[in-house]
């Protein structure tokens, strides 16, 4: 099967309503009085939930592109990854805004305090840069380092469930599942990530 550039724009519209409903239920529930016994933490817990799933599925595009032979396929992998970066963004700043209320130095003493803090930190900031240079123009005004830049998003798979999994406090069967899936896909692409690590050295 050959994915037209009309199916490959039918599919883009769908991705961005299953990823636009849950901003849109999120929101729905706040406004309602819904969203919890602790509003907060029920945010910025959700927001950080839609990137690491957001993640999963950009993960996810490139073995089922090349199991289907659907080359096409790849071309919804940025709008993912944007996706990934817009619930990253909305994590950390209703942390910010919410939690400590733009309270600068308690986010200092929060990263030292919290290991798990500092994990999804590096996270986001690789997620950021990978977002500012996905633009196709700055694509090929890097040439072959932007592939380089980009691999890293094989580190955020590593930081992201590390993350989650570092941040709950008794409930670990979900990010150890979380865990055990973006090892999986790490798995799968060992030959490309060993390429790369030796490329950077």
């Amino acid at each position: 099967m050959r994915l037209s550039p009309r199916h490959v724009f039918w599919l883009k519209v769908i991705l961005h309503i299953v990823f636009l409903l849950p901003a849109l239920y999120l929101i729905a529930l706040v406004m309602t009085d819904n969203a919890g016994g602790d509003p907060v933490q029920y945010i910025i817990h959700y927001t950080g939930m839609g990137a690491l799933n957001s993640l999963l599925v950009t993960l996810l595009i490139s073995p089922i592109a090349k199991r289907a032979k659907l080359a096409a396929l790849m071309q919804t992998r940025r709008l993912v990854g944007l996706y990934v970066f817009a619930y990253a963004l909305l994590h950390i700043a209703a942390f910010i805004s919410l939690d400590l209320l733009f309270a600068w130095g308690l986010l200092f003493e929060e990263v030292i305090k919290r290991p798990y803090i500092l994990v999804g930190a590096a996270a986001f900031i690789i997620v950021t840069l990978l977002a500012v240079t996905s633009p196709h123009g700055i694509k090929r005004g890097l040439g072959k380092r932007w592939q380089s830049l980009h691999n890293w998003i094989y580190v955020v798979a590593l930081l992201a469930p590390i993350h989650f999994y570092w941040s709950v406090k008794s409930e670990i069967i979900e990010p150890s599942i979380y865990m055990v899936l973006f090892v999986l896909l790490l798995y799968n692409r060992k030959a490309a990530i060993k390429k790369w690590l030796l490329l950077t050295r």
